[in-house]
């Protein structure tokens, strides 16, 4: 009978620790592809998609050393995945010669989110990883699977592309958003 019990809350202790992980992380990562996307729902559509993702493989996601990095990997891969193809929609339309093309409902118009959506998406990913979700240099090079001398050049040009953009709108003083960006 004591065997009985062990099993049957195994899978209830395993669904409670995802809730935890769930409840503790749910926001920050859809702040992540917040300014990831300039897209609250978007952002919301692939946090969703990715913890669904994570849920059954839970018992051994769990077991990593940073289950919410696992689950960040997955959001933004769907994302570059979900850009690629609009990107490839986009170019089909162009060459029927649609004049209907537009890159989605984006309803937030936030001048940061705005402007990082011009970044290289490699770029964007450094920054957002490094500002957004505070990871140290050498914790992006590892995320990204680059070497760190390249995370610092993503960033430093990331920097310049995100206050460049930004400074078009330098009469409502937008560039102050970036003054912790700076080196």
């Amino acid at each position: 009978m004591r065997a009985l019990r062990q099993v049957s809350r195994g899978p209830m202790s395993t669904d409670r620790e995802f809730t935890e992980f769930y409840l503790a992380t749910y926001r920050r990562l859809v702040g992540q592809l917040f300014v990831l996307t300039g897209n609250r729902h978007d952002a919301e559509e692939l946090a969703q998609e990715a913890f669904s993702r994570a849920l059954p493989r839970w018992a051994k996601i769990s077991g990593y050393e940073a289950p919410e990095a696992w689950v960040r990997r997955v959001a933004f891969n769907l994302a570059f995945s979900r850009r690629r193809k609009a990107l490839r929609g986009a170019a089909a339309l162009l060459r029927l010669g649609s004049d209907r093309v537009h890159d989605g409902d984006s309803t937030d118009g936030v001048a940061v989110a705005e402007a990082l959506r011009a970044v290289p998406v490699r770029h964007r990913q450094a920054l957002v990883l490094h500002y957004v979700v505070d990871l140290s240099v050498r914790d992006v090079a590892v995320e990204l699977g680059v070497p760190e001398n390249t995370v610092k050049t993503w960033l430093r040009r990331g920097r310049q592309q995100l206050q460049a953009a930004l400074r078009v709108d330098e009469a409502t003083g937008t560039e102050d958003l970036l003054a912790h960006l700076r080196p």
